[in-house]
């Protein structure tokens, strides 16, 4: 098994401490503010009991994987003889350029640098270091012990080897990676949901639709396909001859609607008034933590679900 130093121990932090150490690593937690990651140890010896039920801990138990976890004072502890690294800094270039030095003098030279950054290209802060051939992006869709998927991407002078060892350590670790040929803004997972945010918005700003129903035709529609199926095999079992017959069928449909998605309209604008509105009526600001635990939980029964239809019925 190997060992994981994670750097910056907040809400992605303890998420990818959870991943790996249930995955058999062990995993070593630092921050810059000296009791983050106790605290980040505390959450998560909170939530592995109801991992546990629902069987999302690979067969351990929840002292197993608790037992794996610990706490470096200083970030050349952290990294003392690691194999993965995962950084979990502000979304900051100038601050992740910054650590990337330092992770690059201070970690083993066999050591893979892996930025969790959401949005910033890999390339904008591992230029000028020496290391840079091991250095690359791994932006997880949060919370990584219950959603799988994670993007790998690489800098334009990522050594192949290191995008095929980090995917080869996400697969064992329980993850489904979305491996980039080549970095790209927005990378895969955000351009995707960007597209959807931004006709969700045009709706609810040009009054076709209120923010609820515009919910529900993900919720109760969409997504009930997407939980286990992605856009091209979507599109290949609707139309009796596959995807070229659905192109021959619908591509017009979707053609004479193009246009009028490519203008904006401002997320903080007019229209917030009515979305922010609509949401409090739905959800009171101070019931947003206990809804966000109920939606951990539904990820949790999800995932499981998942799992078992998995094993009965084929992926």
């Amino acid at each position: 098994m190997a060992r994981v130093a994670i750097v910056g121990s907040g809400f992605i932090g303890r998420a990818w401490a959870i991943s790996y150490a249930r995955a058999g690593h062990d995993v070593v937690l630092w921050d810059t503010v000296d009791d983050a990651p106790g605290k980040a140890i505390d959450y998560i010896a909170g939530v592995l009991a109801d991992l546990s039920t629902h069987g999302l801990l690979h067969g351990s138990t929840p002292e197993q994987v608790r037992s794996r976890l610990f706490t470096a004072e200083t970030l050349e502890e952290a990294l003392d003889g690691v194999d993965h690294v995962q950084e979990n800094t502000p979304e900051d270039v100038e601050v992740k350029r910054k650590v990337f030095q330092r992770l690059d003098a201070a970690a083993p030279g066999n050591a893979v640098l892996a930025s969790s950054s959401s949005a910033i290209l890999p390339s904008k802060f591992t230029e000028e270091l020496n290391g840079r051939a091991r250095c690359l992006v791994v932006h997880p869709i949060n919370p990584p012990y219950l959603v799988p998927a994670a993007e790998v991407v690489p800098a334009p002078w990522t050594d192949q080897a290191v995008v095929d060892r980090t995917r080869e350590f996400l697969v064992c670790a329980g993850h489904a990676p979305i491996v980039m040929n080549k970095e790209l803004d927005g990378f895969v997972m955000n351009r995707m949901q960007g597209a959807l945010l931004e006709e969700a918005f045009r709706l609810v700003a040009d009054g076709y639709a209120s923010i609820e129903d515009v919910d529900i035709g993900i919720r109760e529609g969409l997504a009930l396909r997407w939980s286990f199926m992605g856009p091209f095999e979507t599109i290949d079992l609707n139309a009796p001859g596959g995807v070229r017959d659905y192109v021959a069928r619908y591509q017009g449909i979707y053609e004479r609607i193009f246009p009028s998605q490519r203008r904006r309209v401002d997320w903080s604008g007019e229209v917030m008034e009515q979305i922010e509105g609509e949401r409090r009526k739905n959800l009171p600001a101070g019931k947003l933590v206990e809804r966000q635990v109920w939606r951990d939980r539904r990820l949790m029964a999800l995932a499981a679900h998942k799992r078992r239809a998995d094993d009965d019925l084929g992926k």
